[in-house]
């Protein structure tokens, strides 16, 4: 029994350490739902604060909560070491990666290109960005609204182009955000033609694109082979918009 314990012990101690040095908040939220112990996480009177202001008490608040799940339930420290290995796959892997609304492997071919009509910004693809194409009309300010609450629980950055001003042309802008996001959620109601083309550049970054659309007529015919998540432009709309992105992004953002 002595033994087992100093074993459970000496596992937390590596996971502490590497937790330390590689979780953001993303992850915590992300281990919250995989031990099923979100309020102990996002409720935390510290461990989320002192991680974001880098604060000293933030590797004792590590232990606190990675002891406390632990001592629940050896699943969870399986859960945990499991999470962990993955991350460190992720860490380990090389620089580029290849990520597609399509394709769950590297492809066999990659193509190099320059484009005439954009520059292409020298700045690096953020892991922790998403970014959001759909009208510029007030009818959809609940939308962006949900939208930036899942960001707000996931710890995600949400971006939408008129946030930035960062170039005399638009699309420039419009470019540079979709090219320095991991994903991007395009919403096809009413067929505006702008998201259309603006999805077609994220398509062809290799993004993850997540479709929604108030009525699935809105999707050109070409793109309904990809899954998309409708909803109603109204409160009880609106939350079940957040559920159903919430599932989404924690799957997409680990």
């Amino acid at each position: 029994m002595i033994r087992q314990s100093k074993q459970k012990a000496l596992r937390l101690f590596a996971l502490h350490e590497f937790v330390r040095d590689h979780f953001t908040k993303s992850d915590w939220i992300k281990l919250g739902y995989l031990t099923d112990n979100q309020e102990l996480i996002e409720e935390h009177p510290r461990l989320l604060r002192s991680l974001d202001f880098k604060d000293d008490d933030y590797e004792g608040n590590i232990m606190q909560v990675l002891s406390k799940l632990i001592s629940e339930s050896n699943n969870n420290l399986i859960e945990i070491e499991r999470m962990i290995e993955d991350k460190k796959l992720r860490l380990s892997s090389p620089t580029y990666t290849f990520v597609s609304t399509v394709h769950t492997q590297e492809p066999e071919r990659v193509i190099t290109f320059a484009p005439d009509v954009f520059r292409v910004p020298d700045k690096p693809v953020e892991s922790n960005v998403l970014s959001v194409m759909m009208p510029f009309e007030s009818r959809f300010t609940g939308t962006y609204t949900a939208i930036r609450n899942v960001c707000s629980r996931l710890g995600i950055e949400c971006r939408r182009a008129d946030d930035i001003w960062d170039n005399s042309i638009l699309i420039q802008d419009v470019f540079d955000l979709i090219f320095t996001s991991r994903a991007v959620i395009t919403d096809f109601t009413d067929r505006n033609p702008n998201v259309f083309y603006e999805t077609g550049i994220a398509h062809t970054l290799g993004k993850v694109v997540i479709p929604i659309t108030q009525a699935v007529g809105d999707i050109p015919f070409d793109l309904r082979h990809h899954r998309a998540l409708t909803y109603l432009p109204n409160s009880e709309g609106l939350l079940k918009l957040e559920k159903d992105l919430e599932k989404k992004l924690a799957k997409v953002f680990v």
